[in-house]
């Protein structure tokens, strides 16, 4: 009997301490769609660091104000992972970072200048490019992306399941 509340408790643990790698050092999430081509294929399991840039605690809806911990700088040509930034809509998104608080970037309307702290925003934005050239849902349709959204950056590709098999084959490594 000691055996079996040992081994139980054994699992126990061990699943909780997944659980919190899982929700506070890295997420797996799955590409959906062709719009990541051809850096990501659709089905493609990519991972998110999301200590990159310091980890996300409190904003949005909780009683805390946003702030990261151990936070570190976005880099120009970071693949990053972020929310959607309208409130209207979950998901993730997957982009390219082209611009950092201060830059310039051409729009159709004109010159804009990313907002950041230094400019007196609340917080620093910054502006995201799809990977292909094909797609558009980027910062070209929603705007600049506040540092709040930020989830983390895309560190690998772990493999890839084609959805239209059964789970236990329709596997490849990349």
């Amino acid at each position: 009997m000691k055996t079996a509340l040992n081994t139980i408790l054994a699992f126990a643990v061990a699943i909780l301490i997944m659980l919190a790698f899982r929700f506070l050092a890295f997420t797996i999430y799955t590409v959906n769609g062709r719009e990541l081509e051809p850096v990501f294929k659709q089905g493609d399991r990519i991972m998110v660091n999301r200590w990159s840039y310091g980890l996300r605690t409190g904003g949005g809806h909780s009683l805390f104000p946003f702030s990261r911990l151990m936070r570190s700088n976005i880099r120009r040509g970071d693949i990053v992972a972020f929310d959607n930034p309208s409130d209207s809509a979950g998901g993730v998104f997957v982009c390219r970072c082209k611009a950092l608080p201060g830059d310039t970037v051409a729009t159709q309307s004109g010159p804009f200048i990313i907002p950041g702290k230094v400019s007196c925003a609340k917080e620093d934005y910054y502006w995201f490019e799809s990977l292909s050239i094909n797609n558009t849902i980027d910062s070209r349709m929603f705007g600049p992306v506040p540092d709040s959204r930020i989830i983390g950056r895309v560190v690998t590709v772990l493999y890839n399941h084609d959805d239209s098999y059964p789970f236990y084959c329709g596997y490849s490594i990349r």
